[in-house]
């Protein structure tokens, strides 16, 4: 019988000869239990040397392009076949929520935008729409019609990246492809907007940073234009698409009772026949006065989700053609100069900062009105003391905001019910019982933003 050496630094064996075979399955013992490591065979051989009735722990993560960001998932399989889900989450960690208690209100909506960076525009409407609430105002009716725009943008962006990249996720790179491109579209009319692509800090307590460009209305309008013309082309690239349905109908599946027993919002929870959105059922900034649907299904699965999506997009296009029609001229914040800032402002031609007619404009007009544009930038303003929630309907479901403010320029305490964060609870029970491929699908169609859920 020929003498085998074990080589314990090489993980390998070598015969008497010379020769080195490689274990198909080098087991040592962890916390979690046996880890084997496969170092080469075949598949069927590492399965039958594991044994009959030990499990396999993978990690699936902790970076995954399907989660845009940085999630990782522990896998427990018997063959392909997943027992056992949890989700690893704080990878993106960022302490907004603490460091939102640092500053001032104002200063606050630069920092919460790029908690779910999809969606910077949702966060900073929420936010200010608590501060708000607080200070016990009401914005202009043209920043109220500004932000409806901004946001039924933004959704659309939004939508676009968990179309493209779940269809990459399932090999379907004409989608991602196709995807970023419409993308690309809505990005640059937000650029052309507010100045940024993404990370606005456009939306202010009290209204929006500056008024719409002139030729505002043409640009949305082409955009328009535009998004209608290629929609069509996602229902010839993926919805009647074979291999597309196989992979997601039936995956992910997720209930009703379920998604309430859960928390869950969203797509999520419209797909499984429950028409709950915050613009219809809870209205904010006059989303009351708008002609829209609530696209809702009944399959509760993940191809539901994707159709809901594609057809949130055509509804978020019409919202946007009805909100230009309510452009009317006005102010874009209110009219306390105690609140306002910038009450006025001019971007320089480098697009940066303030306009030198805006700065001798604020410089000429008295030394009162000086200083105190210097303490409401540096100081800012007080909120009365008071507690209040805001909520409005983001890409991914409610984002909700319970601020507390006592009575200081800056918040006591801040802190988001972000929708990313309470839809991974439903990973395992869409996921356990189901195929290990099938765990990227089920991901794909929560459509989580890690920024979001670590903030």
């Amino acid at each position: 019988m020929t003498e085998r050496l074990s080589n314990a630094t090489t993980g390998t064996d070598t015969t008497e000869n010379g020769a080195e075979s490689q274990e198909p399955a080098a087991a040592r013992m962890t916390t979690e239990g046996p880890v084997y490591t496969v170092t080469g065979g075949d598949w069927d051989d590492v399965i039958s040397e594991v044994g009959g009735d030990e499990k396999i722990v993978m990690n699936l993560g902790p970076q995954h392009p399907s989660t845009h960001g940085v999630l990782r998932l522990v896998l427990e399989l018997e063959g392909e076949t997943v027992t056992d889900l949890r989700s690893v989450i704080g990878y993106l960690h960022t302490g907004i929520e603490k460091n939102t208690e640092y500053r001032t209100w104002t200063q606050g909506v630069t920092f919460v935008t790029r908690m779910d960076y999809l969606a910077p525009l949702s966060n900073e409407a929420a936010y200010c729409m608590g501060v708000e609430k607080l200070l016990g105002i009401e914005i202009p009716k043209r920043a109220e019609v500004i932000r409806v725009l901004l946001l039924e943008i933004n959704r659309i962006s939004s939508h676009m990246v968990a179309l493209a990249t779940g269809g990459m996720e399932l090999g379907a790179l004409t989608a991602m492809t196709a995807g970023f491109r419409e993308r690309e579209e809505a990005l640059h009319l937000l650029e052309f907007l507010t100045g940024l692509r993404m990370n606005h800090a456009f939306i202010r307590p009290g209204g929006v940073a500056q008024d719409l460009p002139a030729d505002a209305e043409e640009k949305i309008d082409e955009f328009v234009k535009t998004m209608d013309k290629r929609l069509p082309d996602y229902d010839k690239l993926l919805t009647g698409q074979p291999i597309w349905q196989q992979r997601l109908k039936g995956i992910g599946y997720l209930p009703v009772d379920a998604c309430l027993a859960l928390g869950i919002t969203g797509p999520v929870l419209r797909s499984a026949g429950l028409e709950w959105d915050l613009r219809r059922t809870d209205p904010y900034l006059g989303y009351e006065d708008y002609d829209f649907e609530v696209p809702i299904a009944h399959e509760a699965d993940s191809y539901a989700r994707y159709r809901i999506r594609v057809e949130e997009i055509h509804q978020s296009l019409r919202i946007i053609k009805q909100a230009v029609k309510k452009l009317e001229p006005g102010p874009v914040m209110v009219e306390d100069k105690k609140i306002a800032w910038p009450a006025q402002l001019s971007i320089s031609s480098d697009g940066m900062g303030n306009s030198l007619e805006h700065v001798r404009n604020i410089m000429g007009q008295s030394m009162e009105s000086l200083i105190h544009h210097f303490k409401l930038v540096t100081e800012g303003f007080s909120v009365p003391p008071g507690q209040v929630y805001a909520t409005v309907e983001s890409p991914r479901g409610e984002l909700g905001y319970h601020m507390v403010s006592d009575g200081g320029t800056r918040p006591m305490r801040v802190h988001v019910r972000d929708p990313s964060f309470v839809n991974l609870q439903s990973m395992p029970a869409m996921s356990e019982g189901g195929m290990v491929a099938d765990v990227i699908a089920a991901v794909a169609s929560l459509d989580p933003v890690m920024g979001g859920c670590d903030r």
